[in-house]
Order: C-alpha cells, then structure tokens, then sequence
C-alpha cells in the first residue's frame, strides 16, 4: 500500500465529524467515573468461636446492594450460589430466568446470571460497567474465565497508561469451593491456577487477596469497590474457620495486605508466614511447637501476595510496598517458612523479593497431591500440615529436626509412620 492510498484508508475510516458521533475512546460507556458506594461497616463477630468466611461475605454483599439501590447489581454465577453459602445474596435478588418457577428466588428481572459458561457469567459482570458486581465460582473452574478477565485487564491498564484510567467499581472474583475444602469430586476439584496466573498480572490491577476469616472476607470484599478498573480475585473458604481479626484489624488487612499476628519479626528467631486460612491454622500449631522448644518465632499473615513483590513498571512501583515497609514485616536476616494456598514454586517466583535463598527460606503449598480427603488429609498429602512446617523451619534454622520434632512426628512426616500423629492438634503456648 502507498502512502496516499494509506492516507485515503485513514481518511474514509476517520468519519466522526462527518457522522456527528463520539470517537470510540471518548464514548461515555469507554470513560464510566463511579461515584465511590456507600459502604457499611463489616458486622464483629467478637472474638473466638468460628463462622463461614463466605456466609460473611455473603452477608456484607447484600448489605452494600441495599445500601446503594442506584446501582445495578450483577452476580455471575455458573454454579450453585446456595452450595457456596449465598444464601442472602440470591433471596434477594434472583435467578434471571425466562419463566419463573413459584416459590423458587427466580425472577425475570433477577440480578444473578446463572450459565454452565463461566467466561459467559464473568463478562455478565465485566460488562455492568455502572454497577455494582460479584463473581463467584468454584476455585477449580475459574480458569475458564481466564481470557476474558485478563483481557478486560489489558484494556484497563492501557487505558491508565494512556492518562484516561478506568472509573468502573472493582469487580470482586470469588473463588470458593476451594482446593484444600473440596473432595467430593477428587483431584478434578483442587487446582489453584487461577490464583497463581492472576498473581502473574500486573498487581495494580489484578489484586489476589486470602482473607483469613469471616471478618476478614467482609472487608476485603468492601476494599474491592473502593478500587477502580480493577479485578480482585477472593480466595475464601466456604467452612467455618476460627475467627482471627477484628473488624478494625480486617480493615486494615485489607488496606495493608498483610499483618503480624504474634511475635516481633525483628526479634523473632523465625518468620512463619501463613497465605490461606487453613495455612494460618497449621502455622499456630507449628509457632505453638516452636516456642514449646524454646525457639521464638513471629507469625506474619501475608493476604495480598502482590503488594510484596518487586515491581516491573512504574505503575507497579507506585502500588506495591517501599522496602522500609517490606523490611519492617520481612526483616532481611531472620529465615522464613512459607505456608501458601497456592503452588509454592509460583508463589514464591512472584515474591522474589521476600525469598533470601534455599537455605534460609522454605515454602510449602500444594503439591498436586489430592483426592478424596478431607482438609487435614489434603493438608497432609500436600505436606503442609504443622509439623511439616516445623521440620522446614528445623531446616532453614540449621537445627536438628529431632530437637523439635519427636520420632514418632518425624516418621509420619517422612511418609513411613501413621499421618494421626501429626493430624492431632498440637499442643504448646502460644506467644
């Protein structure tokens, strides 16, 4: 093609004055500023006791959508919202179906988009630019939605490179049902990949956040609207776990994206570091082991993985944390176990900037070990229970494992005594 021809082409294709129409980029649909939502408080569920990570969320949901009726909700949902403890979230506002079924939440208006498509009900939600919106899913099928959250992703971020970011509401993604609490259907039900392949994109924009415990899903669902053009993927559990925060310490969890909740990490002789509820659970029994045998170790709960690592791009820059703040939770000189939802191997080439080498930092997660166990099972076929955190943090403190774990624990560690050993709660002070 020649040049005249080229600027001809440009010139036929260039008609909006003719036409009298908005540029695409400057279309009101492409340049959507969101008021922030009003947003109440998360409910204190006090201390102790245990609850349902996802029945809080589902509570704080229903409450944001009433609390702003300006706003068109959007559920996708390929499965089944009552399954993953929606209960409150459906009740009110319905399966979109065609004829509805008495007695049934069903309506032809219904906010909740149900299809056994997941790109299909994640673009329902994607595509509501002006309102408000949920996606949820079992955490094994959210790869499906992969191309079509990393390309909304791309066109976010080229939008705020190009001076004119996005003012749509954050839209949060549920993961659910997830790898370690769901064994009904074996190893076709365990698979962590979306959280690891959005942990691969540029974390400003793709936000990936383990909220520990009710309180803490609650608000990390409320942080997620405060974002703008932004997708933040929730990897909550649908069983009761025990309830670690306040709401005053959710909050700023979910600002922080990570927290300390017990020890000094600058006086500490470890740094044990839980990402995932039930991670957090084996790392108290381990820190419990480990100062019952006099060593004193800090445990940091490590909720939004992406605000640690090191970044690529000034945009990143801006978002992850400086180095005094990384330094101040992940002091440079204590050795360090990782205890991760995801992949360890994953995990930590995201967070490079928190790993000081195989002989002072271990990492355990899932290890593509599953089938039909229940959490404790999967825990231990994964090799990430209590004790075989405390037989990594015998190897980066250079101590002898028998000088913190008895014959029997070893045994069962190493596969050749009986898994009940260690499956029992450990017992010890905790600090």
């Amino acid at each position: 093609m020649t040049f005249p021809e080229l600027e001809e082409a440009v010139a036929a294709l260039n008609s909006h004055d003719d036409q009298q129409r908005v540029r695409e980029r400057d279309h009101a649909l492409a340049d959507r500023q969101m008021e922030p939502p009003r947003v109440p408080a998360i409910a204190d569920r006090g201390a102790g006791g245990e609850s349902s990570p996802m029945t809080a969320l589902d509570e704080q949901f229903v409450a944001i959508a009433e609390a702003n009726p300006g706003l068109r909700v959007r559920v996708g949902n390929p499965d089944e919202l009552r399954s993953n403890k929606l209960d409150r979230t459906l009740d009110a506002m319905k399966h979109r179906v065609h004829e509805p079924e008495p007695g049934i939440a069903e309506s032809t208006t219904g906010a909740v988009i149900t299809a056994l498509n997941e790109e299909a009900v994640v673009c329902a939600a994607l595509g509501n630019k002006g309102g408000l919106n949920l996606v949820v899913t079992y955490e094994a099928f959210a790869p499906k939605m992969l191309g079509a959250v990393r390309q909304e992703l791309i066109f976010a971020r080229h939008q705020k490179q190009a001076g004119r970011p996005p003012g749509w509401l954050g839209v949060p993604l549920v993961l659910t049902s997830h790898t370690w609490e769901n064994s009904k259907n074996e190893q076709s039900h365990q698979d962590p990949t979306m959280a690891e392949a959005l942990m691969g994109e540029m974390a400003d924009i793709s936000r990936v956040v383990f909220p520990p415990d009710a309180n803490g899903a609650a608000a990390a669902l409320t942080h997620a609207y405060a974002q703008r053009g932004t997708v933040t993927t929730l990897v909550v559990p649908k069983r009761p776990v025990p309830h670690e925060l306040t709401p005053q310490q959710a909050k700023a969890l979910a600002e922080i994206g990570a927290t300390c909740l017990a020890g000094d990490p600058a006086k500490a002789a470890i740094l044990l570091v839980a990402t995932g509820a039930y991670q957090l659970q084996e790392v108290r029994r381990a820190q419990a082991r480990l100062v019952e045998r006099g060593v004193s170790a800090a445990i940091v709960y490590l909720a939004e993985p992406g605000r640690f690592r090191a970044p690529r791009d000034p945009e990143e820059a801006r978002y992850v944390h400086s180095d005094t703040a990384v330094q101040a939770l992940f002091p440079v000189s204590r050795p360090r176990v990782f205890v991760t939802h995801t992949r360890p191997e994953p995990f930590l080439g995201a967070l490079r900037r928190l790993d000081t080498g195989p002989t002072t930092t271990a990492a355990l997660g899932f290890v593509n070990r599953g089938g039909t166990l229940d959490v404790p099972g999967l825990l231990f076929a994964n090799r990430s229970t209590w004790a075989h955190v405390v037989d990594a943090a015998a190897h980066v403190l250079g101590q002898s494992r028998g000088s913190l774990l008895s014959e029997a624990e070893l045994a069962a560690v190493d596969g050749r005594g009986d898994p009940a050993t260690i499956l029992r709660p450990a017992t010890g002070p905790a600090s």
